[in-house]
């Protein structure tokens, strides 16, 4: 058992890997060659009435990989049914484009149908389709996003948006597909010139509830483990396929292997090194100038109001043991993967495992922000 529990809608990852879509390159095809292993492969991105293919057409005259489809939903029940047909197959999502409601929404009952996953692509920066009004520029007309995330999600389909990062405001933008109705985010977190940008994953997963796919430059397990140590619930995969199509089959060992070890494959970094919101659960009694005092003034939280609600938390578990650490308990103990003789000496006279250890600080994390979120809603 590997311990992974990752659900988009009805749609379940069986661990939190993806193939990302590639226009032109991403089909069933290509799932069979580099992604049989992922948890989920996104085909697309596909495009759906004449305004996106024709655009497509432009963007192929220009030499970039596009997929232009005169039949696009007999073309995507093919690709579906190729899928269903290999054995044990990852989810699967569609990306898709289009300047029509119509089209997508046959998309959305189709991909229900195949319990597959519906991905709006606001993503694609091509002029060819911002210029008519898809991709990118949606993260710009947010009632016109909102309003097609709204009733593509009537359908009843698990339904993803495919963003970037740093175009608009990450957090509103978060907030606002949240609200819309869609069951996750996949976001390229790009910072021109400079790889992934890890703030961006932070901002979204401290803000809202989604599902969080981080992507950008995501090429082995450590870039993996950054975008998770963020607050990803899970990473894609794009170029790095092409140059290496055993890269998925790699990460998902690692990435597994990690899980076993740990328990918690996506702990985030401690707020000290600017993990996200769910850290709270490894900081230490609040007792010295650090970041999380910036944490809890954002929430209206007192650090002695921190500490008692930590202490409540914990009351009747393990954490509440370890008379010998820095603070005389678990509760104020730091993530596993941080060596630490005193906090293992604990484990031992106990009887607690480091993966128990992870997974009473999981639960812990989950406790905090529940309250903390909840008393901010109530201000």
């Amino acid at each position: 058992m590997t311990g992974f529990d990752i659900h988009i809608g009805y749609a379940h990852m069986r661990n939190p890997i993806a193939l990302a879509a590639m226009a032109g390159i991403t089909d069933s095809g290509f799932v069979r060659k580099v992604a049989m292993g992922a948890g989920l492969a996104i085909l697309g991105g596909y495009n759906l009435d004449d305004a996106t293919n024709d655009a497509a057409t432009r963007i192929k005259e220009r030499g970039r990989a596009e997929f232009v489809t005169p039949e696009p939903i007999k073309h995507l029940k093919g690709e579906l049914e190729q899928l269903t047909k290999m054995e044990d197959p990852p989810a699967i999502a569609l990306n898709v484009r289009s300047t029509e409601l119509n089209p997508l929404l046959e998309a959305a009952l189709l991909a229900k149908e195949y319990g597959a996953i519906i991905e709006i692509d606001a993503h694609c920066r091509q002029l060819e389709m911002t210029d008519i009004g898809v991709g990118e520029s949606l993260l710009r007309d947010t009632d016109r996003l909102t309003s097609m995330i709204s009733r593509v999600k009537k359908t009843g389909v698990a339904l993803c948006v495919k963003t970037r990062s740093g175009v608009v405001d990450d957090e509103e933008l978060a907030v606002t597909i949240e609200r819309a109705g869609a069951d996750a985010i996949h976001i390229d977190a790009m910072k021109p010139g400079a790889g992934a940008d890890h703030r961006a994953i932070r901002a979204t997963r401290n803000a809202t509830d989604l599902v969080v796919i981080g992507n950008n430059s995501v090429v082995d397990f450590a870039s993996a483990k950054a975008m998770f140590g963020h607050g990803a619930d899970m990473v894609s995969l794009a170029r790095a396929t092409l140059e290496n199509p055993d890269v998925i089959n790699t990460v998902v060992t690692q990435t597994t292997m990690f899980q076993e070890r740990t328990g918690w494959y996506n702990a985030p970094k401690h707020i000290c090194s600017g993990g996200d919101d769910r850290a709270l659960a490894f900081c230490c009694l609040p007792v010295k100038p650090c970041a999380i005092h910036g944490v809890l003034k954002r929430y209206g939280m007192t650090p002695q109001e921190f500490a008692d609600l930590k202490v409540e938390l914990s009351r009747g578990t393990p954490l509440e043991l370890g008379d010998h650490t820095c603070f005389g308990t678990l509760i104020w103990c730091c993530k596993l993967t941080k060596p630490c003789f005193l906090r293992n000496a604990v484990f031992e006279q106990i009887g607690l495992s480091g993966v128990e250890y992870m997974k009473l600080k999981k639960q812990l994390s989950e406790g905090i922000l529940e309250r903390i979120r909840g008393k901010t809603r109530d201000h």
